[in-house]
Protein backbone atom coordinates (compact mmCIF):
# COMPACT_ATOMS: atom_id res chain seq x y z
CA UNK A 1 0.00 0.00 0.00
CA UNK A 2 2.05 2.96 -1.15
CA UNK A 3 1.55 5.96 1.10
CA UNK A 4 -0.96 4.13 3.29
CA UNK A 5 -0.86 2.13 6.48
CA UNK A 6 -0.08 -1.55 6.15
CA UNK A 7 -2.88 -3.90 7.05
CA UNK A 8 -2.43 -5.96 10.18
CA UNK A 9 -0.99 -9.42 9.59
CA UNK A 10 -3.40 -12.30 9.81
CA UNK A 11 -3.15 -15.70 11.41
CA UNK A 12 -3.73 -17.17 7.93
CA UNK A 13 -0.50 -15.49 6.71
CA UNK A 14 1.36 -17.08 9.60
CA UNK A 15 0.00 -20.52 8.76
CA UNK A 16 1.05 -20.17 5.11
CA UNK A 17 4.76 -19.46 5.70
CA UNK A 18 7.31 -21.63 3.86
CA UNK A 19 8.49 -24.74 5.76
CA UNK A 20 12.06 -23.46 6.19
CA UNK A 21 10.93 -20.37 8.12
CA UNK A 22 9.20 -19.45 11.33
CA UNK A 23 7.06 -16.43 12.00
CA UNK A 24 5.53 -14.30 14.73
CA UNK A 25 2.91 -11.60 14.71
CA UNK A 26 3.99 -8.82 17.07
CA UNK A 27 1.90 -5.63 17.24
CA UNK A 28 0.08 -6.68 14.08
CA UNK A 29 3.28 -7.11 12.05
CA UNK A 30 4.39 -10.47 10.67
CA UNK A 31 8.09 -11.14 11.15
CA UNK A 32 9.59 -14.09 9.28
CA UNK A 33 12.97 -15.60 10.16
CA UNK A 34 14.90 -18.74 9.19
CA UNK A 35 14.41 -21.85 11.31
CA UNK A 36 16.52 -21.82 14.52
CA UNK A 37 20.07 -23.19 14.51
CA UNK A 38 21.18 -26.40 16.24
CA UNK A 39 22.65 -24.47 19.17
CA UNK A 40 19.40 -22.49 19.51
CA UNK A 41 17.29 -25.67 19.56
CA UNK A 42 19.71 -27.41 21.94
CA UNK A 43 19.56 -24.52 24.42
CA UNK A 44 15.76 -24.25 24.32
CA UNK A 45 15.31 -28.01 24.62
CA UNK A 46 17.81 -28.30 27.49
CA UNK A 47 16.12 -25.50 29.42
CA UNK A 48 12.74 -27.16 28.89
CA UNK A 49 14.10 -30.45 30.24
CA UNK A 50 15.35 -28.65 33.36
CA UNK A 51 12.25 -26.53 34.03
CA UNK A 52 9.59 -28.89 32.70
CA UNK A 53 9.43 -31.66 35.29
CA UNK A 54 9.43 -29.51 38.45
CA UNK A 55 7.10 -26.88 37.02
CA UNK A 56 4.68 -28.85 34.86
CA UNK A 57 0.96 -28.77 35.59
CA UNK A 58 -0.15 -31.12 38.30
CA UNK A 59 -0.41 -31.38 42.05
CA UNK A 60 0.99 -28.22 43.61
CA UNK A 61 2.14 -26.82 40.28
CA UNK A 62 5.85 -27.22 41.05
CA UNK A 63 8.14 -25.75 43.68
CA UNK A 64 7.76 -22.22 42.41
CA UNK A 65 3.94 -22.16 42.53
CA UNK A 66 3.28 -22.07 38.79
CA UNK A 67 0.32 -19.80 38.13
CA UNK A 68 -1.91 -22.41 36.51
CA UNK A 69 -5.11 -20.81 37.83
CA UNK A 70 -4.81 -18.15 35.07
CA UNK A 71 -3.97 -20.60 32.27
CA UNK A 72 -6.96 -21.51 30.09
CA UNK A 73 -7.02 -25.29 29.57
CA UNK A 74 -9.15 -25.06 26.43
CA UNK A 75 -10.02 -22.24 24.05
CA UNK A 76 -11.82 -22.18 20.71
CA UNK A 77 -8.67 -20.95 18.89
CA UNK A 78 -5.04 -22.06 18.60
CA UNK A 79 -3.39 -19.09 20.35
CA UNK A 80 -3.21 -18.52 24.10
CA UNK A 81 -5.24 -15.52 25.26
CA UNK A 82 -3.51 -14.98 28.62
CA UNK A 83 -0.11 -13.29 28.92
CA UNK A 84 2.48 -15.49 30.65
CA UNK A 85 4.26 -14.61 33.88
CA UNK A 86 7.63 -15.45 32.28
CA UNK A 87 9.04 -15.50 28.77
CA UNK A 88 12.37 -16.73 27.52
CA UNK A 89 13.92 -15.71 24.23
CA UNK A 90 16.81 -17.76 22.89
CA UNK A 91 18.72 -15.18 20.88
CA UNK A 92 20.24 -15.64 17.45
CA UNK A 93 21.95 -13.26 15.07
CA UNK A 94 18.67 -13.09 13.12
CA UNK A 95 16.42 -12.34 16.09
CA UNK A 96 18.38 -10.66 18.91
CA UNK A 97 17.61 -7.09 17.85
CA UNK A 98 13.94 -7.86 17.25
CA UNK A 99 13.62 -9.72 20.57
CA UNK A 100 15.12 -6.81 22.50
CA UNK A 101 13.66 -3.82 20.65
CA UNK A 102 10.24 -5.01 19.47
CA UNK A 103 9.18 -7.92 21.67
CA UNK A 104 10.33 -6.81 25.12
CA UNK A 105 8.17 -3.63 25.03
CA UNK A 106 5.18 -5.78 24.02
CA UNK A 107 5.88 -8.13 26.93
CA UNK A 108 6.05 -5.13 29.27
CA UNK A 109 2.78 -3.74 27.93
CA UNK A 110 1.13 -7.10 28.67
CA UNK A 111 2.66 -7.13 32.17
CA UNK A 112 4.84 -10.22 31.78
CA UNK A 113 6.78 -10.25 35.07
CA UNK A 114 10.06 -11.83 33.92
CA UNK A 115 11.96 -12.02 30.64
CA UNK A 116 15.02 -14.17 30.13
CA UNK A 117 17.35 -13.58 27.20
CA UNK A 118 19.65 -16.52 26.54
CA UNK A 119 22.47 -16.33 24.02
CA UNK A 120 23.81 -19.80 23.14
CA UNK A 121 26.77 -18.35 21.22
CA UNK A 122 27.94 -16.01 24.01
CA UNK A 123 26.72 -18.57 26.62
CA UNK A 124 24.89 -15.93 28.62
CA UNK A 125 21.63 -15.61 30.52
CA UNK A 126 20.18 -12.18 31.22
CA UNK A 127 17.23 -12.02 33.62
CA UNK A 128 14.95 -8.98 33.41
CA UNK A 129 12.20 -8.13 35.88
CA UNK A 130 9.29 -5.82 35.13
CA UNK A 131 8.82 -3.05 37.71
CA UNK A 132 6.46 -0.12 37.22
CA UNK A 133 6.13 -0.96 33.53
CA UNK A 134 9.90 -0.95 32.84
CA UNK A 135 12.45 -3.72 32.45
CA UNK A 136 15.32 -3.87 34.92
CA UNK A 137 18.28 -6.19 34.64
CA UNK A 138 17.83 -8.50 37.61
CA UNK A 139 20.93 -10.60 36.91
CA UNK A 140 23.43 -11.63 34.25
CA UNK A 141 25.15 -15.00 34.20
CA UNK A 142 27.53 -16.82 31.86
CA UNK A 143 29.35 -20.00 31.00
CA UNK A 144 29.19 -22.80 33.54
CA UNK A 145 27.63 -20.87 36.44
CA UNK A 146 25.07 -22.64 38.60
CA UNK A 147 22.23 -20.24 39.30
CA UNK A 148 18.91 -19.88 41.09
CA UNK A 149 16.94 -17.14 39.37
CA UNK A 150 13.40 -15.83 39.41
CA UNK A 151 10.84 -17.01 38.73
CA UNK A 152 12.41 -20.47 39.09
CA UNK A 153 14.67 -19.86 42.08
CA UNK A 154 13.41 -23.01 43.80
CA UNK A 155 15.71 -25.05 41.56
CA UNK A 156 19.35 -24.73 40.55
CA UNK A 157 20.17 -24.41 36.87
CA UNK A 158 23.61 -25.48 35.68
CA UNK A 159 24.11 -23.18 32.69
CA UNK A 160 26.81 -25.41 31.23
CA UNK A 161 24.05 -27.90 30.36
CA UNK A 162 22.41 -25.34 28.07
CA UNK A 163 25.29 -24.91 25.64
CA UNK A 164 26.00 -27.11 22.62
CA UNK A 165 29.78 -27.46 22.61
Amino acid sequence: MPGGARQRATYEELLNLPENTTGEIIDGELTVTPRPSRSHIYTASSLDKKLGPPYQFGEGGGPGGWKQERFPRAEDHNWISVAPDWVCEVLSSNTARFDRVKKMPVYARHEVSFCWLIDPVLTTLEVFKLESGRWFLFGAYAGAQKVRVEPFSAIEIDLSLLWLE
